[in-house]
């Protein structure tokens, strides 16, 4: 039985050797992601970002928690910061995920950010198609915490949370945050804090600005715009970013949040947005392999001399980074 018929059939231990071996890129890795791939598009993908020190990995606990109270299997990908001097990750959510411990029905994989932007690991889309092809219905993703420009987890998730905190900056700070943008829910978490009002405000001004709307009224619980005083018929909205707020390390406010996250997928179902995203993140996965591909290519065209000799005459000013590459280009056959 090869290593994806083993996932397939539930095998943990073929499950955790799988996303090593696509952590690693290695072939046997990347031959059970192509096996994997017609056994995938069935995981609602919810990204969990925001600034450090918000509480983001024990709201995912709780998250995690009340889906498996409503008998759904969870997966959970967490990516921590790798040290630019050694490589090393401390791997550090599981501690905070306690809770979750010896749940047949959660895998946790912790991985190291390995120097990508955006938050993410590079291998973070095969790891979840890996735990989509097995079955898990919820799969939770973690990003590193690196603050504004942490956005492309917007690219890989179907509803993706951004978790702010009260007393971790100024109004100001959290409404010029980019990452705000990319919120389908707003949480603020460890709500219990002094100023958590003043959060809200600020944040619900942001919306404000984000989603001028001249008049809403609600229909049998779905929010409409009449766009004009003569409008015949009223439209619906494009999904209003709610606002949750949530303590949690007592599960305060998350039968609230999971209502959210339930209501958003609910919304791109119906919309049709959730095709709309599928497509987009399924596209920036294949312009990756792309981009991926040919530079091995070119790296392998080139001789490591030739290089060398390009990157000297760059650093003597001889030749700028744009023109080294159109020659190198056009020498290289790629």
């Amino acid at each position: 039985m090869t290593l994806a018929q083993s996932v397939l059939s539930g095998d943990r231990l073929s499950l955790a050797r799988l996303l090593t071996h696509v952590e690693n890129e290695t072939i046997e890795g990347q031959q059970a992601l192509e096996a994997l791939f017609a056994h995938t598009g069935q995981a609602h993908l919810i990204g969990v970002t925001g600034a450090p020190g918000t509480g983001k990995s024990s709201l995912v606990n709780q998250v995690a928690l009340s889906f498996r109270n409503l008998g759904k299997r969870v997966a959970i990908v967490a990516i921590d910061p790798s040290s630019p001097f050694t490589g090393g990750a401390v791997l550090g959510d599981r501690v905070r995920m306690r809770d979750l411990s010896g749940d047949p029905g959660v895998f946790i994989r912790s991985m190291a950010s390995r120097g990508s932007l955006g938050g993410l690991a590079q291998a973070t889309a095969g790891v979840v198609q890996v735990f989509d092809a097995a079955g898990f219905e919820i799969i939770l993703i973690e990003t590193v915490g690196a603050g504004q420009s942490e956005v492309d987890i917007a690219r890989l998730a179907h509803t993706t949370l951004v978790i702010e905190a009260p007393g971790l900056g100024d109004d100001i700070q959290a409404i010029k945050a980019g990452i705000l943008e990319i919120a389908d829910i707003l949480v603020i978490n460890k709500a219990d804090r002094p100023g958590v009002e003043s959060t809200e405000r600020a944040l619900k001004s942001m919306l404000d600005l984000a989603h001028p709307v001249p008049k809403i009224f609600q229909h049998h619980g779905q929010t409409m715009l009449v766009d004009a005083p003569g409008a015949s018929a009223p439209k619906p909205l494009l999904w209003m970013t709610p606002i949750q707020r949530t303590v949690a390390t007592d599960g305060t406010g998350l039968p609230g949040l999971i209502e959210s996250i339930q209501a958003h997928a609910e919304h791109l179902r119906q919309s049709g947005e959730w095709l709309t995203r599928e497509r987009a993140r399924l596209e920036a996965e294949f312009d990756l392999s792309i981009q991926q591909r040919l530079v091995a290519r070119f790296r392998a065209s080139v001789p490591e001399s030739r290089l060398d000799e390009m990157l000297e005459s760059i650093q003597n000013r001889k030749i700028s980074p744009r023109e080294a590459v159109n020659v190198l280009l056009k020498g290289s056959g790629v």
